[in-house]
This record gives C-alpha cells, structure tokens and sequence, in this order.
C-alpha cells in the first residue's frame, strides 16, 4: 500500500478519534449508526460512526 503524507494524517487523526470517542460515547448515550464510505484520499473503504440522540 502506498501511503502518502494526506493518507497518513487522515489515518492518524481517525486513530486519534478511536481513542478519545470511547469515554464521551459513555456518558451521551444515543444510538450508534456504522456506515462504510470510500475515502479517496487512502484509496480504501473505511467505517464511520454517527451517535443519533
């Protein structure tokens, strides 16, 4: 796979985001809805997760 400088920020930050989401997903509550989208920038599918009140 080649990475490039935008693919790994963008990788980075969604690792960042894994981390920090945990603890304020806990005290909201919600609903959580996982969907599958292409990221041109990684050139790859990846999950994103929307909390729905």
């Amino acid at each position: 796979m080649k990475l490039t400088r935008r693919g790994f920020i963008a990788s980075a930050l969604a690792a960042g985001s894994v981390r920090a989401l945990p603890p304020i997903v806990s005290k909201v509550g919600g609903r959580r809805i996982l969907t599958l989208v292409y990221d041109k920038s990684l050139g790859m599918m990846r999950a994103v997760e929307k909390i729905v009140p």
